[in-house]
């Protein structure tokens, strides 16, 4: 059931090729296209809440969850050790632009960035649903690059780092999240490859992917693409105990020969009782002893009868 056909995994699989470096590329994606320091900028990390959506749908998705189940090889402990040997350094650097973000921040402008941001995440979405509607979209580096030479002030330009340390906290926390959310898949593997189907948690990710740039530009949307991406891993996942009920439901009889022994008697006509020609009521073969229903006068007949 995991077979998969991800189309943002499948092209960076005939770029690069092998399992850990095609992991790697695709969690590593966010910090080298810039999509990180522009959530980062966008405000997408104020909150707590906001760095484990982050971290769940831009450092996991269903791009990791896709190379993971469809592509990687070995055991789970195997697996997760390739996971860890990418996840380590990914939570490092995402420290790193985390910590740079206000020097960054200090020559863009954040109301513009934050715009193109947006634009970058639904692009994202937009290539995780379809691979035909992403041929015709501009690649996130491209789109990332407009909204720089766009949103650049260097009249303000100024070198700070580490001016709020709990954005680094928070930038962490989402490089985090998404290893650990990598990690799960990784260990949870042979049973998610044989319940999970990955192209219905694609498309519910991208639902989520397409409410996280309306939460960016101030719409009401709060924490929506979480409980997206939450209700689309529960659609994928086809437990085994509806399996079972079904199964149970539709089991047949476990004594088929008493069933038929008792279908056969029943069209025999059953029991003795029930092959018996129907009988008729005793008043209808004896005659009514009642003087009301008799108009004789029978001389000799007592009075009471």
């Amino acid at each position: 059931m995991s077979t998969s056909q991800h189309p943002v995994a499948l092209q960076m699989e005939r770029i690069v090729g092998g399992d850990a470096r095609l992991l790697a590329l695709v969690m590593m994606l966010p910090l080298v296209d810039g999509v990180f320091p522009a959530l980062i900028l966008a405000g997408a990390l104020d909150e707590p809440l906001g760095a484990i959506q982050v971290g769940l749908l831009i450092f996991g998705g269903s791009a990791t969850v896709a190379v993971i189940l469809a592509e990687m090889d070995g055991t789970p402990r195997e697996q997760a050790r390739v996971v860890l040997l990418v996840g380590v350094p990914l939570i490092l650097l995402a420290a790193v632009q985390a910590a740079l973000a206000p020097a960054i921040g200090s020559v863009l402008d954040d109301v513009i960035i934050t715009r193109f941001a947006a634009l970058v995440i639904l692009a994202i979405a937009a290539k995780t649903a379809s691979a035909t509607i992403g041929e015709y979209l501009p690649n996130p580096v491209v789109i990332i690059g407009l909204g720089l030479v766009a949103s650049i002030d260097p009249s303000g330009a100024t070198f700070s780092v580490m001016t709020d340390p709990v954005l680094v906290a928070h930038g962490t926390l989402a490089a985090a999240v998404g290893v650990g959310f990598a990690l799960v898949i990784a260990l949870t593997g042979p049973y998610l490859r044989e319940y999970m189907d990955i192209d219905r948690f694609r498309f519910g990710s991208a639902v989520a992917l397409g409410l996280l740039p309306l939460s960016l530009l101030g719409m009401a949307f709060g924490q929506a693409p979480l409980a997206a991406l939450i209700v689309a891993a529960l659609f994928a996942v086809d437990f085994p105990f509806r399996g079972s009920e079904e199964d149970s439901s539709s089991a047949p009889d476990p004594d088929p020969d008493s069933a038929a022994a008792q279908m056969g008697a029943v069209a025999d006509g059953g029991d003795a009782e029930d092959s018996s020609d129907p009988v008729t009521p005793d008043h209808e073969e004896e005659p009514d002893p009642y003087h009301g229903d008799d108009g004789t006068d029978t001389a000799g007949r007592a009075p009471w009868l």
